[in-house]
């Protein structure tokens, strides 16, 4: 036992480092330990501490990650301070080297990396906040350091790099003002009576859910189509999670009212006007009888 543990202590040269194994094995049980406090911390600071502060849910989080972003930082410093008895001034040249690699090719893991620290500070996007993406739209579960998992209305989980939250654009559906305004467009027949199709559109808004009487609900004009005069109905909703469910159900009431009043949702059309001089076209009954022999002139 003597000899293993003198082999464990006596110290074994690695380059231009003398490593000792039970040095190593110190700095790898601080490190293990870190993860798990880190973990540990991050659960009670979001189950316990910081919801008994009446913190909303997207700032617990936040502080919850920089905790243990901060303990696992620290942790891995200190495990290589025993392991390899590296020293501040060594790892400052260390991450120099690194920042080179960052030039080099990791600049868009690097970028991830610094806009998911912009997520958790500036808090543009917290989870739990409905979001499009492009055409993608969907719950934030969680922000980690270098990607964002959003959970659309079929449970897929879509893993959106941080950098693209930061530089594209997105649609917050929950950030600030927690009302919004729903636009929807309807076109109707140019025969129609447009007082009546203004007073129809309001009264679909009539019985929806969710729909807000204030601001009340508006109608406007926009331009004299190809097909049809063209109409927008706005509403307001302090639901916009479930706008598409509104909009819906505004759909379903604009086409049993439309029906009822008689007014037209016209879809495009083409005509074919022949000028004096054209050719005409041969309607005989030869073409239009299928049952009749063709003679030999014919075949």
């Amino acid at each position: 036992l003597s000899s293993v543990w003198h082999y464990l202590n006596d110290p074994h040269q690695i380059g231009n480092i003398e490593v000792k194994i039970t040095a190593v094995l110190e700095g790898s049980m601080v490190f293990v330990l870190a993860l798990l406090l880190s973990r540990t911390l991050s659960k009670l600071l979001q189950r316990r501490i910081a919801k008994r502060a009446y913190l909303d849910p997207g700032l617990r989080y936040t502080i919850a990650r920089l905790a243990q972003y901060l303990i696992i930082t620290l942790g891995i410093l200190l495990s290589l301070k025993l392991a390899f008895k590296v020293d501040f001034t060594s790892i400052a040249v260390l991450f120099t080297a690194l920042s080179v690699g960052i030039g080099f090719g990791l600049q868009y893991i690097a970028a991830d990396i610094a806009s998911g620290f912009i997520l958790l500070f500036e808090r543009p996007v917290r989870v739990g906040d409905r979001v499009t993406i492009g055409t993608d739209e969907g719950d934030v579960q969680s922000i980690n350091l270098r990607t964002t998992g959003v959970a659309t209305n079929d449970r897929i989980s879509i893993i959106v790099p941080n950098s693209k939250l930061i530089s594209q654009r997105l649609i917050n559906w929950s950030y600030g003002d927690p009302r919004a305004r729903i636009a929807i467009p309807v076109g109707v027949a140019y025969t129609s009576d447009i007082d009546l199709v203004t007073r129809t559109l309001i009264k679909a808004t009539e019985d929806v859910d969710n729909v807000l009487r204030d601001p009340a609900p508006k109608v406007q004009f926009l331009k004299f189509g190809d097909w049809s005069l063209d109409f927008r109905l706005l509403v307001w909703t302090n639901r916009p999670r479930i706008h598409t469910q509104i909009r819906s159900d505004i759909n379903y009431r604009i086409e049993k009212l439309f029906r009822e009043a008689k007014i037209e949702i016209p879809f495009p059309q083409t005509e074919f006007r022949l000028r004096d001089g054209a050719p005409r076209l041969d309607t005989s009954d030869k073409f239009l009888d299928d049952n009749k022999p063709l003679d030999d002139e014919e075949q």
